[in-house]
């Protein structure tokens, strides 16, 4: 049976649930996504680009779905326990799929600036969005026509022309629900010609011994001379599955930062969609994944050069222990009149055991001569050499490979352009490697006035 018959079956028959539920902006794109959901046949694992992820058995199980939109009960000061030093942010929530703020939400936030329910600014400021929602990403990807389908809610964030929002905007996603629950989430980002902006995605779970899944669909237009920075940080739980599609959209002079950093999960499936459409336009593409006992990451990125002096630099780190699985498929596309392009791209990998497996395919599709390109793959395990030089000094074992897969890591912490979050990292990285459990997030007054504002 093909798994997204449930979904579709779902909405035919509680379309008026749905659509009632939502903003009409947003309904306006369900039919377009029913009828790509229909002509759709899932990806098999072991097929190209799904070496190790099977979508089927992911979206098969009987997850429940709130599309009456139940208002849940959730305590998000259980997703901050962090011990980290405090980091400022405009602090917003998704509580599994159904937005919320704090009081303090927008301090420092410039005029004009539109942080919001995605649901709510469709509704009353429908012009704003029109032209970009359901438009950047892609609905012949399956998962992103689903989200499409029931997403009746998610995350706005409207930056006017020439505006600098000096505070990072942070979205903390938390799943909290008694019962097997499936969250669609939709995020809109529109940075207007010569803006500037940061935010900041953690994903948390608070009930460690229930099934979840998140289906999150992001799309990104950054327009003339845009700066933005996104950072999607993912501490769940072992029985959290997440399918993740992100798009971005670039024109001239714009430059974009994508930095991807799972540190806990249990199945995640990251895919990346950047088209570069405006000369001198500038992408970083980052990531990194730090996986045992059987977790299983996989990611899949797509960068189009579309048109000429563009550059994009992609780098994506994993560290594989005991029984899990890696899985990365990258590649990059130079159109025939993009010269001039300069585009880099790696993958690097430790796998800890004999047990664990990474699979790993860069690629370059490029059809002009005037370009600098390159791409990279490697897999290893940790340098014995290395291991027996610090431990000749003093450390143990386990403290010596402790600090080497730190290091490992280390380039891509430092890709972060914000430096708080770049401290956080560190330190983060570092308690996940000694097997300490610590969440990130910035916690604080802001998160206890959130109890009781949502």
């Amino acid at each position: 049976m093909n798994a997204l018959k449930q979904y579709i079956d779902l909405y035919d028959e509680h379309r008026q649930l749905v659509d009632s539920n939502s903003a009409p902006l947003l309904n306006e794109r369900r039919a377009e996504a029913r009828d790509a959901l229909s002509a759709c046949v899932l990806p098999k694992k072991g097929s190209e680009n799904y070496e190790h992820t099977d979508l089927s058995a992911m979206l098969a199980t009987d997850y429940g779905i709130n599309i009456a939109r139940q208002p849940m009960s959730v305590n998000p000061a259980a997703s901050f326990r962090c011990d980290v030093p405090n980091m400022s942010t405009a602090l917003f929530f998704l509580i599994n799929d159904a937005w919320a703020r704090t009081d303090n939400s927008f301090n420092k936030i410039p005029e004009g600036v539109v942080i919001g329910s995605l649901r709510k600014v469709a509704a009353e400021r429908p012009e704003l969005l029109a032209d970009y929602y359901g438009k950047v990403a892609d609905m012949s990807n399956p998962m992103v026509a689903l989200n499409t389908l029931l997403a009746q809610d998610g995350m706005v964030v409207y930056i006017p022309k020439g505006t600098v929002v000096e505070k990072p905007i942070q979205l903390v996603n938390i799943f909290s629900s008694d019962c097997p629950l499936m969250a669609f989430r939709r995020l809109l980002i529109i940075a207007e010609e010569n803006s500037q902006a940061q935010l900041l995605i953690c994903d948390h779970t608070q009930n460690q011994e229930q099934d979840f899944l998140s289906l999150q669909t992001i799309e990104i237009v950054a327009k003339a001379g845009a700066h933005f920075d996104l950072y999607d940080l993912e501490e769940s739980s072992h029985r959290t599955k997440r399918i993740s599609t992100l798009y971005v959209r670039q024109e001239q002079d714009s430059n974009v930062l994508v930095d991807g950093i799972t540190l806990t999960n249990g199945q995640t499936r990251n895919e990346y969609y950047a088209s570069l459409d405006g000369r001198n336009a500038s992408l970083s593409l980052l990531g990194m994944g730090i996986e045992d006992d059987d977790r299983r990451i996989d990611t899949y990125s797509l960068i189009s050069h579309n048109v000429s002096d563009c550059t994009s630099n992609e780098l994506f780190k994993y560290v594989l222990d005991d029984n899990a699985r890696g899985a990365f498929c990258g590649r990059i596309y130079v159109a025939p009149y993009a010269t001039k392009t300069e585009a880099y791209q790696a993958n690097r990998n430790i796998v800890v055991t004999d047990t664990a497996k990474m699979h790993s395919k860069p690629q370059l599709e490029i059809y002009n001569d005037d370009v600098k390109c390159s791409h990279g793959t490697a897999i290893g395990q940790l340098d014995p050499q290395q291991v027996f030089y610090m431990r000749a000094r003093g450390l143990s074992e386990d403290v010596a490979k402790t600090l080497l897969k730190q290091a490992f890591m280390a380039d891509v912490i430092d890709g972060v352009r914000l430096p708080a979050l770049k401290d956080r990292l560190r330190m983060l990285v570092e308690k996940r490697f000694s097997g300490v459990d610590a969440n990130c997030t910035a916690c604080g007054a802001d998160c206890m006035s959130t109890l009781e504002h949502i």
